[in-house]
């Protein structure tokens, strides 16, 4: 298959996909998923904010709200599908040609249960993520293209989805060789997708959450997902159902008192993102703090974690944000000039 037959297919492949999730609600559905988790996040501002004197259609809500949308799937329609899979086949060609070996037959974690191998490509996905994301804000030229996310002066769920478009292809660009080479590409990773879109709708949004009730949540999702054998996870099958809904029961109980102490330190939380977002950063700081994606623990182990006080109410952006691009049309093509900054 030829470039110009793998772009034309490319195209023609997301645009009728995009056209069934948007017609074909379902339990394995983006789109819906989008705004079941959206919409969620949303209630949970309006009914129990952190920032209570914050509008409910905060600065710029409706900017963010089209971001979602943007960046979630007309990005994808519009360029990002067709081309990632011209590179992706060039790669994978290139690899076997050069070396014989077969990123697509020689996958290491074919022999792994299915909740193995989405825990390992959660952590090396996320550790990636996590240093990609320094790089955003190392390279000046970079730094160009993420500040439109850094541009967000107040705090919600949407604000996790804006972002310029280059830092796709800068973010699926660095992350596709280790996935690929661990061949956790080749799985459908919808359940990591989901739960990281919920996680960054929560690091974003105008709420607080202590790490016990974090960490209750977290063990009832573990405890459903034993309980329904999810993820070739067996251990309760042949259990009744009173035995199951005892084990979930347990498992809220065991994360509330257990893992809840340091959900904080394992998870990203709108406490500790909110200072990412600082306007203001000490000096000895001025390339960023709190780097983590869905896990904090990278910022922890390699000392780039900063909570000195509660920031709820700190000034958000930074400086020269005041002269930013306000609209979609500025922000889109921001960064493609060149400059430095």
């Amino acid at each position: 298959m030829n470039i110009w037959e793998i772009i034309r297919n490319g195209y023609a492949g997301y645009g009728n996909y995009l056209w069934h999730e948007i017609t074909h609600p379902g339990w394995h559905n983006y789109f819906y998923w989008l705004l079941l988790v959206s919409a969620f996040f949303f209630a949970l501002e309006l009914l129990t904010p952190w920032r209570k004197n914050q509008a409910k259609f905060r600065k710029d809500f409706w900017l963010d709200f089209f971001y979602m949308f943007f960046n979630f799937f007309l990005f994808s329609l519009i360029i990002y599908n067709a081309a990632s899979d011209v590179v992706v086949n060039l790669f994978n060609s290139g690899i076997r040609g050069l070396t014989g070996f077969d990123l697509q037959a020689s996958n290491p974690l074919q022999k792994f249960p299915m909740w193995g191998i989405l825990l390992i490509g959660f952590v090396v996905r996320d550790f990636v993520q996590w240093w990609v994301h320094r790089l955003l804000h190392r390279s000046a030229r970079l730094w160009r293209f993420h500040q439109v996310h850094h541009s967000v002066e107040e705090m919600g769920f949407a604000a996790h989805l804006r972002y310029h478009w280059m830092e796709t292809l800068v973010y699926r660009s660095i992350e596709y060789i280790p996935l690929a080479l661990l061949g956790i590409g080749l799985y459908d990773f919808f359940i990591i997708h989901i739960f990281s879109l919920a996680i960054g709708h929560y690091n974003h949004s105008n709420i607080t959450v202590s790490g016990k009730t974090s960490g209750a949540i977290l063990g009832g999702l573990i405890g459903v997902a034993l309980a329904t054998s999810s993820f070739d996870l067996h251990l309760l099958d042949g259990a009744l159902a009173w035995q199951k809904g005892a084990s979930i029961l347990g498992l809220i109980v065991l994360g509330y008192f257990v893992i809840g102490p340091w959900m904080k330190k394992l998870f990203n939380s709108p406490e500790m993102h909110i200072w990412h977002h600082a306007y203001d950063l000490p000096a000895e700081k001025k390339y960023g703090v709190n780097f983590g994606i869905s896990l904090a623990i990278w910022d922890y182990l390699f000392g780039t974690d900063y909570i000195p006080y509660n920031g709820r109410d700190i000034k958000l952006g930074f400086p020269g944000v005041e002269e930013f691009p306000h609209d979609f049309k500025g922000q889109v093509i921001y960064g493609l000039d060149g400059e430095k900054s």
